[in-house]
């Protein structure tokens, strides 16, 4: 509101200084008061406003409405210029927390990408030991199987010596016999 009514507030202020000083000591704003006052009379006293208007006046007065109007202007593009420095700080604190909470989350799923890899090793190495203990299972097993094989065909040929042994006898006891 207070940049469509810019002349208002000015004036006011002009007022209340004017009242609120001294009539011995006029103030700055006074002096300009009185000053636009003796401006709109020329030298002749008479004023500017009774003259018929010449091209010069309305000129004047378009230049001033004008240049007023581009200070309003100026006024709010500074303004916009503020606003849009003011969201695009807005904007940039908005991003940079998003860059922190993805920052976090990466570092949280770094973490558990790491832990998945320490598992991932650890059921690795399990499984390659367990390959290597069944390897060695299966290879006692065999070992054990042919030892076992091995202990029969021994039993067998102590059995067939034993049988041998006893047939030698009998045949020795029959020679002794017939050589009598």
């Amino acid at each position: 509101m207070s940049t469509y009514y810019p002349r208002t507030k000015d004036l006011t202020r002009t007022r209340k200084s004017v009242t609120d000083s001294p009539p011995s000591s006029p103030s700055p704003t006074d002096k300009n008061y009185r000053h636009e006052r003796l401006s709109r009379y020329d030298s002749s006293g008479e004023s500017v406003t009774d003259k018929p208007l010449g091209r010069t006046s309305s000129y004047t007065r378009r230049e001033t409405r004008l240049a007023a109007l581009n200070r309003q202007d100026q006024d709010s593009t500074t303004k916009d210029y503020k606003k849009m420095y003011a969201e695009a700080l807005h904007e940039n604190e908005k991003l940079k927390s998003r860059l922190q909470d993805s920052k976090q989350e990466l570092v949280k799923i770094r973490s558990q990408l790491e832990k998945v890899t320490q598992r991932h090793d650890r059921i690795s190495e399990r499984s390659t030991v367990l390959e290597s203990e069944k390897r060695e299972k299966q290879a006692l097993e065999k070992r054990v199987s042919n030892m076992e094989d091995e202990l029969k065909i021994l039993t067998e040929l102590k059995s067939d010596n034993q049988r041998l042994k006893d047939e030698n006898g009998a045949l020795i006891r029959v020679i002794s016999k017939l050589s009598k």
